[in-house]
């Protein structure tokens, strides 16, 4: 085996990134990840202050992001698993370094400006981001494999914009989906999908014996959903919802067929698509995929339902949004970057 890399993480402080530490720590092509803060050196010097269940496995030391130090620790991968408007400003500065990046926030995932818009971003060089934005990989493996094989810069996918893109891409490329019929996706997520920041809407006497809706036709997904689709925007409705629990995400995704389909030709389109796929599982109909088989997994589930007529297809799509929607997926992006079987530090 040749000799290990050494990669970093920025954010390890949130949800997504004690996933992806944990899942770094245990690579076996890695050192051990190098923790980092920003510059301003506040808050905890140990990410086991913060998740006192690492307190046993020997120190986690969170060092201030500097370029020279991290240089100097001989890291060559960065995950940024920050703020949408802290990677947006840091993904400039790393790659001038000659880092890989992969970044786990929305800032680079968009191509278009008026999907982009919902970030609000105020780029200090307009011209340095508009051509990151243009090299950027959208790193869905499934879809982008080749290119992500060759990135400096990965966007790894939102958690949602991943169940309902896996779903729905073989059906689109196969031409058999009536879009003047629009498609539906109304998607649930686990309150991590929120991000460790409290608020209002997530607090426990909000969610808790609770189930609502949220972000209605201007989620931040959906521009990732109808640009790696290939959809217009009017084409897509969805729909999100915060579910009591604390984890996954199912999208039940409503399409008209253009024309009648028999569900063995569904059920083909599907394996025939993701053959050789081994993150995305194809339950064959009437079984439909459940959050529970996919938690704690980097798989996505897809499964359908179609009706008498053969033109009315009900998918459903699971995903653990830490996993194959954060950490898992990065990861998976890296041992494409690097070569390496894309099972690797994930079984």
């Amino acid at each position: 085996m040749a000799a290990k890399i050494k990669s970093a993480v920025l954010g390890a402080s949130g949800y997504s990134g004690l996933e992806l530490t944990r899942i770094l720590e245990r690579h076996p092509r890695l050192e051990k990840p190098v923790l980092l803060r920003r510059e301003d050196g506040s808050g905890p010097a140990d990410l086991a202050e913060i998740f006192p269940e690492l307190s046993g496995n020997g120190g986690y030391p969170l060092r201030t992001l500097s370029w020279s130090e991290v240089k100097g620790q001989g890291v060559e991968l960065l995950f940024l698993a920050t703020p949408h408007e802290a990677s947006r400003s840091i993904v400039p500065e790393a790659i001038a370094h000659g880092l890989r990046v992969i970044d786990l926030s929305g800032a680079w995932r968009l191509k278009e400006a008026q999907h982009r818009a919902i970030y609000s971003f105020q780029d200090a060089d307009a011209v340095t981001a508009a051509k990151l934005t243009a090299r950027a990989v959208y790193g869905l493996p499934e879809l982008n494999g080749d290119c992500i094989r060759k990135a400096q810069l990965v966007a790894n996918p939102g958690c949602y914009a991943t169940s309902v893109i896996l779903a729905l891409a073989p059906l689109l490329k196969a031409g058999v989906v009536d879009r003047k019929h629009g498609i539906i996706s109304d998607s649930k997520s686990g309150v991590s999908g929120a991000g460790k920041a409290p608020s209002p809407r997530t607090h426990f006497v909000s969610v808790a014996d609770n189930f609502s809706a949220y972000s209605v036709f201007n989620h931040r997904h959906l521009g990732e959903m109808v640009e790696q689709l290939g959809l217009e925007d009017a084409e897509l409705t969805f729909t999100p919802h915060l579910l009591p629990i604390p984890r996954g995400i199912l999208s039940t995704i409503y399409v008209h067929l253009s024309r009648a389909l028999k569900p063995e030709e569904v059920e083909s389109c599907l394996r025939d698509f993701y053959a050789g796929k081994h993150w995305v599982r194809i339950f064959a109909t009437p079984t439909l995929p459940q959050l529970q088989f996919s938690l704690h997994t980097n798989y996505c589930d897809i499964g359908f339902c179609l009706a008498e007529d053969g033109r009315r297809l009900v998918l459903v799509s699971c995903v653990d949004n830490l996993l194959k929607g954060a950490a898992g997926q990065a990861v998976q992006n890296m041992n494409l970057m690097y070569g390496w079987e894309e099972r690797e530090g994930l079984q």
